[in-house]
């Protein structure tokens, strides 16, 4: 029988009788997570988990899916993952053979053989070719998904490690090529590199056959600061190296430099997006900025050349205005140009801007459409080495994508879109509906969502909900297997909503769901909720609502503050305990999206996010709380803690922690097929929706 025990409490926020759950690898703790997990697997793991694990391991490993490939050099370079290669193979091919309906790949390195051949749990964490030569290239390995990587030397030609390579042992942090014996290493390896959140305080300049520990320090920021990094620019006539320190998440501070070191600062304000191209740059301020006589909005886009911006001038050209609900979703330069995908109400349009002295000239794209989710990028890694050609990625949530390619470097006449691959359909859509609808907020806002299900309203309707709303990040509607497969296919709905705190609407948008307005982005969630029921299309017990990381959070608050709106809550590698966020793993850098909770003014509305103090007694739907021990982003204790909490409770509580993972679902299809069955297979249980198929 369970004890009753309230704490942690508003009251006494500090006196935490679970803390010893934030020792990830602490004995106690992990026999307490084995337990819990097995439990949850005798529950929810039955033949029907199974049978959906397996389902959705075989649409993970089709071999017709699209391989996701990017252009070094004279190959196009991917990584793939099946049944036969779990952890993944790393592989090039041309373009021509691409281009083909059954591609010939070259294997370059077989990760499943090397984690075997070294026992060790590699996990793919990228790659950093040398951009020159393109021979060589640094890997990043990391050891069961965590964000902390191994980075060592690997020969292209050959297909081996080579003798004198780079090799860094495990941590957080990146590297760039200056030359071929010369790497700038943004790394928190070594006493004193690393800040509050864990991530690299220097870049150091790091020649082949040093001691990376020993290598000299060129640029360095506070401890109190997020991070720093440098990058080789090749854009211009001269290579030249950027530096960049991070005070906080939405801010940053750039200078120019070279090997020695920074040189001339960018005079731009801290929460300003800017990037640079040649001697072009642009400009995005997320607060109103007066350069000099004029005031631009937030989430305009300012162009100039960079050095007459360094030599004093401010006469910036207008590239982008934004509007209420028209917002610069991002941009990328290729051959100079700058391609610019705008979101207008949600719906993508596209431009290309050419830079010049006197006139920066804007091009509308109009063989791109304007319905679905369509995103660009270039083809190739590098800004210098693109030519003009751009991929398309084009798809909605009952549509399987299709990736084609178009050729923008005449920005007056680009090339019509040529597919390249399609996805298959990997679900039955046949009677599924796409709609989008507005909730009302509980401060008036209109909150829109997206619906995919059946036509009709029933009042029962089994919907499966998600939602993020943070970090000013935007959310658009997909086609997810897992979804359509698990979900969808057997009869049910399944809702996306925009919340505040997202990027859908711009900084605006983003700022209304930021710090002390984060409650309102779960507000936001429970308007969404409360009008799928005013619509007749469910009833909240029949509501399963999922999210993860900062979703997780806003999973967590549904069941504190609105747990009458809900049928069950899947609930996944979450951020929960906002008295100690800052405290574990990489929690201080978020403190610029919630607030820093030793800050008593902070405090006072952090407090009414953290679920896991406000968790009391009375009625709560059933939780699955899961996370991953090898999650080095989110600490594992927040979840840990909130369910051994709500177990004192005796609410209807599940844990779920595998052993890696990082911070995502597993690391092979395999892996995360399991985590997203388990947990449907619990939201069905839960809403009293057996139905299979």
């Amino acid at each position: 029988m369970t004890t009753s025990d309230l704490r942690p409490t508003l009251a006494a926020p500090d006196d935490d009788p679970h803390r010893w759950l934030e020792e990830i690898e602490g004995p106690a703790a992990l026999a307490w997570a084995a337990e819990r997990s097995r439990a949850t697997m005798v529950k929810f793991g039955d033949a029907g988990f199974a049978a959906d694990r397996d389902t959705l391991t075989a649409i993970l490993d089709r071999p017709d899916r699209i391989p996701n490939v990017t252009r070094r050099g004279h190959y196009l370079y991917n990584f793939w993952q099946d049944a036969a290669n779990p952890r993944g193979v790393w592989r090039r091919t041309s373009f021509a053979s691409f281009a083909t309906p059954e591609p010939e790949w070259e294997l370059v390195l077989d990760l499943d053989t090397l984690a075997r051949e070294e026992n060790e749990d590699w996990v793919w964490a990228g790659s950093a070719v040398e951009p020159v030569e393109k021979q060589r290239t640094m890997l990043r390995l990391s050891r069961g998904g965590s964000d902390a990587v191994v980075h060592r030397e690997f020969d292209l030609g050959s297909k081996s490690f080579p003798a004198d390579g780079f090799v860094l042992p495990q941590a957080k942090g990146e590297i760039a090529w200056l030359d071929r014996g010369t790497l700038l290493l943004s790394s928190a390896l070594g006493e004193g590199m690393a800040t509050t959140s864990g991530y690299a305080r220097t870049v150091r300049l790091w020649r082949r056959g040093e001691d990376a520990l020993k290598a000299p320090v060129i640029f360095e920021t506070k401890p109190d600061f997020m991070s720093v990094w440098a990058g080789v620019d090749r854009t211009a006539a001269a290579p030249r190296v950027w530096f960049v320190e991070k005070p906080a998440f939405f801010e940053t501070n750039g200078w120019l430099g070279n090997a020695s070191g920074p040189q001339a600062r960018i005079e731009l304000p801290a929460n300003a997006h800017w990037d640079a191209f040649d001697d072009w740059l642009v400009v995005k301020p997320r607060t109103p900025w007066t350069p000099a006589t004029e005031t631009y909005p937030p989430d305009t886009l300012l162009g100039i050349g960079l050095s007459a911006f360094q030599a004093g001038s401010r006469d910036f050209s207008v590239l982008f205005e934004p509007g209420e609900r028209r917002v610069l979703d991002g941009f990328v330069w290729n051959k100079g140009q700058l391609v610019l995908s705008i979101l207008d109400n949600l719906k993508p349009h596209f431009e290309i801007v050419t830079p010049s002295p006197s006139l920066w000239r804007r091009y509308p794209i109009e063989a791109l459409p304007s319905t679905g989710v369509v995103h660009v990028r270039s083809l190739d890694s590098d800004d210098a080495d693109t030519n003009g050609e751009i991929m398309v990625a084009l798809q909605d949530p009952i549509t399987p994508p299709q990736i084609s390619l178009m050729d923008v470097s005449n920005p007056e006449a680009p090339t019509s879109p040529i597919v390249l691959k399609r996805g298959p359909e990997v679900f039955d859509a046949s009677g599924l509906r796409v709609t989008r609808h507005e909730a009302v907020s509980v401060d008036g806002e209109k909150i829109p969502y997206t619906q995919v299900g059946p036509a009709g309203e029933t009042g029962e309707a089994p919907v499966h909900l998600t939602g993020y709303g943070g970090f000013e990040v935007t959310l658009q509607p997909t086609y997810v297997a897992s979804v359509g497969k698990l979900w969808l296919e057997r009869g049910g709905t399944h809702v996306m909503a925009n919340l505040r705190g997202g990027g859908e609407f711009g900084s605006r948008w983003h700022e209304a769901g930021r710090r002390q307005n984060k409650f309102l982005s779960h507000e936001d969630f429970a308007a969404v909720a409360t009008d799928l029921a005013r619509r007749g299309v469910t009833r909240p017990g029949r509501i399963a609502a999922e999210g993860g990381s900062n979703g997780g959070l806003l999973i967590a608050n549904m069941l504190t503050r609105h747990p009458e709106k809900f049928g069950a809550l899947f609930c996944t590698i979450p951020l929960i305990d906002m008295r100690r966020y800052t405290r574990l793993l990489a929690g201080a850098s978020w403190i610029d999206e919630y607030g820093d909770p030793d800050k008593p003014e902070d405090w006072a509305f952090l407090q009414k996010i953290s679920a896991y103090h406000t968790a009391g007694p009375g009625s709560y739907p059933p939780i699955l709380l899961a996370t991953t021990r090898r999650d080095d982003r989110v600490h594992p204790g927040h979840a840990r803690k909130m369910a051994a909490k709500l177990e004192s409770l005796g609410h209807r509580v599940h844990f779920y922690e595998p052993s890696a993972g990082g911070h995502g679902y597993g690391k092979d299809n395999s892996e995360r097929a399991s985590f997203v069955a388990l947990g449907y297979s619990f939201l069905r249980k839960a809403i009293g929706w057996e139905v299979r198929g």
